[in-house]
């Protein structure tokens, strides 16, 4: 009975359906089982199909932000236990858009795919000067920095902001990630970047990787 919970969250949690999500949590939660257990093989498991069938275009924007919402239905029954029960997030992300680029929804991508991988995402928006992005790591702490450029004319400012970073002493602390339609993995390598993900889906599993392996 526990594995057909599960099992459902995971499915209708792919086909985008909250409210379903919610009452399967609470009923979980109900019987027992325990909130690590539906987080990860329920609702993150479901993500993690999600960003799978995305990234082999099985699936499309559309259907990635419904199991979105899906899933933060489920996290919003689900949270108060996770605190309870002390589940700590997989590591902490500062995400954003450089300076002069207005796109966001690679970047919202990300961070839906980031916080289905079980990442905390700290989302600095669009337009973001390095400034920001290093204010950012002081105050957040974060173990990954994300970058986004969807224009070769703003792509650019990515070295800005990894230089900012090394001028304040916090290259080391951080795993820089960059992506985008004009960045390329030469781009990355050049700018001094330590990784480069060309969809979303991609990108949470480098970061998982990279958290897994530290």
């Amino acid at each position: 009975m526990e594995k057909e919970i599960i099992q459902s969250i995971s499915e209708f949690l792919q086909q985008g359906r909250a409210k379903e999500v919610q009452n399967l949590v609470s009923q979980a939660l109900a019987e027992g089982i325990s909130p690590n257990q539906i987080l990860t093989d329920g609702l993150l498991h479901g993500m993690s199909i999600i960003g799978e069938k995305f990234k082999v275009n099985e699936v499309y924007v559309p259907e990635v932000l419904i199991a979105s919402r899906a899933m933060n239905a489920g996290m919003e029954v689900l949270k108060p236990y996770l605190v309870d029960e002390d589940v700590k997030p997989l590591g902490k992300v500062v995400l954003g858009t450089v300076q002069g680029d207005l796109h966001d929804i690679g970047k919202n991508l990300v961070k839906i795919m980031l916080q289905g991988a079980g990442f905390t995402v700290i989302d600095l928006g669009i337009d973001v000067p390095a400034e920001k992005f290093v204010e950012a790591i002081k105050n957040e702490q974060p173990q990954i920095v994300a970058m986004s450029a969807l224009l070769t004319t703003t792509m650019t400012q990515m070295e800005t902001v990894i230089a900012a970073i090394k001028r304040e002493n916090l290259r080391d602390a951080v795993y820089i990630m960059v992506g985008g339609a004009p960045v390329t993995a030469q781009f990355a390598e050049k700018i001094g970047a330590d990784a480069y993900a060309p969809d979303a889906a991609t990108a949470a599993s480098v970061a998982k990787e990279k958290m897994l392996s530290a």
